[in-house]
């Protein structure tokens, strides 16, 4: 009786599952480098000097490391102002992003009253409409309320509620027992109790999220500051890039300098959240807890 002959290497199961992850870690590879590309070109420009910067062929390493850039384009123009200003608005605005947005959800998810699905509906419908139709009624808004050159037309629509967050932070609310609600009533709590000591606890991943994005909208937002500030003193980050275009040049080593350092504080928040991030971003995780 002939023995089976003894697979040959590639067909074993071992080498094909070897090879797909092989191919797999490639593409992911192949990806990243293309994806991070831009960033290490940026950080490459912030520590070149303005000669090698305009060499041709361009250099993807500095031949020398001018970590100088850095503290001289702080130094040009009031960074340290313009970077508080920057974070007391983003800071604001997420923090009426995560309490508004999280207050009407909960509305919307567990409440009962007449008509809840149709509001829901033109809440949603919201979101279809452009911000440029908005800007310049909401400008001139703002202008008859005397609040422009000042932070308020950037803080307080972040307390009037975005769809998009009602919208994941509702669908996030609507895994949470009814159970628990019941028994909070039974217990004497009112709406406001059991969002306040219930529905935050338990949908904390989403309400991550929801500051994470509302954090990094104020952060990079360029064209509400251009719109409604006008003083120098209440300039953002975003604004204080502009400072390094010039109409006859621009001054690249310290623009991507400080585009370095403007990014970081973004980069450092979802590295610390990402976990909390990626379960907010999951519906369906809102069933955990």
């Amino acid at each position: 009786m002939r023995t089976a002959a003894a697979p040959k290497f590639y067909e074993t199961k071992k080498f094909k599952d070897n090879l797909k992850q092989t191919i797999i870690f490639i593409v992911l590879l192949a990806g990243s480098v293309l994806v991070l590309s831009p960033l290490w070109w940026m950080i490459s420009t912030s520590l070149k000097s303005p000669a090698e910067i305009a060499q041709y062929p361009p250099t993807f390493v500095p031949k020398e490391f001018q970590f100088s850039n850095y503290v001289e384009a702080w130094k040009t123009a009031p960074f340290t102002r313009w970077a508080m200003n920057t974070f007391f608005i983003a800071l604001c605005g997420m923090a009426g992003s995560v309490l508004v947005n999280s207050l009407v959800a909960y509305a919307f998810a567990k409440i009962r009253f007449k008509g809840r699905n149709a509001l829901f509906i033109v809440v949603l419908s919201t979101m279809l409409i452009p911000g440029f139709v908005t800007m310049v009624p909401q400008y001139i808004l703002f202008s008859k309320l005397g609040w422009v050159n000042t932070y308020l037309p950037l803080i307080v629509p972040a307390f009037l509620g975005s769809a998009f967050f009602i919208f994941l932070l509702r669908q996030f609310m609507m895994f949470i027992p009814n159970e628990l609600i019941e028994a909070a009533v039974l217990d004497g709590a009112n709406h406001l109790q059991i969002w306040w000591h219930i529905m935050l606890p338990l949908t904390k991943p989403a309400l991550i999220t929801v500051a994470i994005f509302s954090f990094n909208g104020a952060w990079n937002d360029l064209l509400g500051p251009l719109l409604y500030i006008n003083d120098e003193s209440l300039y953002t980050l975003q604004i204080g890039l502009q400072t390094f275009k010039g109409t006859v040049q621009t001054q690249w080593h310290y623009l991507m300098a400080m585009s370095v350092m403007v990014l970081l504080p973004v980069v450092l928040l979802f590295f610390f959240f990402q976990k909390h991030f990626i379960e907010g971003s999951n519906i369906a995780s809102g069933t955990k807890g």
